[in-house]
């Protein structure tokens, strides 16, 4: 039976994630969703969901203090080609940089930084919070079934610049390009919170858990 890990490295409330990817597992017959920190699970995972809240940097530290965890996870994506998803602050670290109060590593695996929102219009908030409209750049199978206008529900202040335009598979429009997915290979990464993002997300949450590259 297959096996999705949502990666619990205490950056984050995990309940709302959890809820959804059991709920889209059964309704796909996508197997088992599983809450963990253990290294051992991730390597046995056949997907991988890695969630995100707060800074950058804080994240980065958290995820590595947890020994061993990061590797796994390294070698499920990199060398074993596990289908992976990041989810806010999960997506910002599979950049090469974070630029958030202070510059640190991500993971390099997508290439392009981490840098704050700067809406052209001067009445526009940040954080970038609530709800706003896709726009698909690029076709992909985790994007099935949705189209431009399709609602996300985000809560940020730093976006992905990523280098590669073809990497960049959906945007919205916040006085200004930010970017909302990102995706090479088997991995992918969401900007807005998908299970929080109703329809919209459940969509994403059930192509990914049955996608097959």
């Amino acid at each position: 039976m297959s096996l999705t890990v949502l990666v619990d490295y205490d950056s984050g409330n995990l309940h709302s994630a959890e809820k959804a990817f059991q709920r889209m597992a059964a309704e796909t017959g996508a197997g088992t969703v599983l809450v963990s920190c253990r290294p051992e699970d991730v390597a046995r995972a056949d997907r991988i969901v890695l969630p995100g809240d707060g800074a950058f940097a804080s994240c980065r530290r958290a995820l590595g203090s947890y020994g061993g965890l990061f590797e796994a996870i390294e070698e499920a994506v990199t060398t074993k080609a596990r289908p992976f998803l990041g989810i806010c602050v999960g997506m910002q670290m599979m950049a090469t940089w974070g630029r958030e109060y202070e510059d640190t590593q991500g993971f390099g695996w997508i290439p392009g930084e981490v840098i704050k929102i700067a809406p052209k219009d001067p009445h526009l908030k940040v954080p970038h919070m609530g709800w706003n409209d896709l726009e698909i750049d690029h076709p992909h199978p985790v994007l099935a079934g949705l189209k431009r206008g399709d609602h996300a529900y985000f809560v940020h202040s730093y976006h992905f610049k990523v280098i590669n335009p073809a990497q960049r598979l959906a945007h919205v429009d916040y006085a200004g390009d930010v970017t909302a997915i990102i995706g090479r290979d088997t991995m992918v990464g969401t900007q807005f919170h998908p299970e929080k993002s109703q329809a919209t997300g459940l969509r994403l949450i059930a192509n990914f858990l049955s996608w097959k590259p």
